[in-house]
């Protein structure tokens, strides 16, 4: 966070928003990417949206880092992305905690009905008191973890 600037952040925001949007006005779905890809294996109905649009945010985010060099890594100077390292205390290696994060994170998904995508974006949107209830629980865990861990 040491180069951040609104002005990236609003306009990423902003697009966030609106392909929400798009979504549910164009598709009546809302963007929560762990329902979208959750109902994918096994396939559920309406398959194609799910991979176009998991296709098209994969794409994007690979346009934009082509566009703007550096963008949301340290600025336009910035150093390329890498993965977070585990905490020194944490023995087994990063791709064990990594992996152990994945799973954590899946499980919470699962078990909140939903992600910060589908919660905190198109749920708050919304008004919904499950979402609000959910986002609540999300930053109070992340604080916690970040307390725990030392990791940002």
């Amino acid at each position: 966070m040491e180069h951040f600037s609104p002005i990236s952040a609003s306009i990423g925001g902003a697009l966030i928003g609106l392909s929400c949007a798009i979504l549910w006005l164009a598709n009546g779905r809302i963007a929560g990417i762990s329902g979208i890809f959750g109902q994918l294996l096994p396939p559920q109905s309406a398959v194609v949206w799910r991979l176009t649009f998991l296709v098209f945010l994969v794409l994007g985010t690979l346009a934009a880092s082509y566009v703007i060099p550096g963008l949301g890594v340290g600025g336009p100077a910035g150093r390329p992305a890498a993965l977070v390292t585990a905490p020194s205390w944490f023995s087994p290696g990063t791709i064990v905690w990594v992996a152990a994060s994945g799973l954590l994170t899946g499980f919470g998904t699962k078990i909140g009905n939903g992600c910060t995508s589908g919660h905190g974006i198109v749920g708050l949107a919304r008004l919904s008191k499950r979402s609000f209830a959910a986002v609540a629980v999300f930053f109070v865990v992340a604080i916690g973890v970040v307390t725990l861990t030392g990791v940002v």
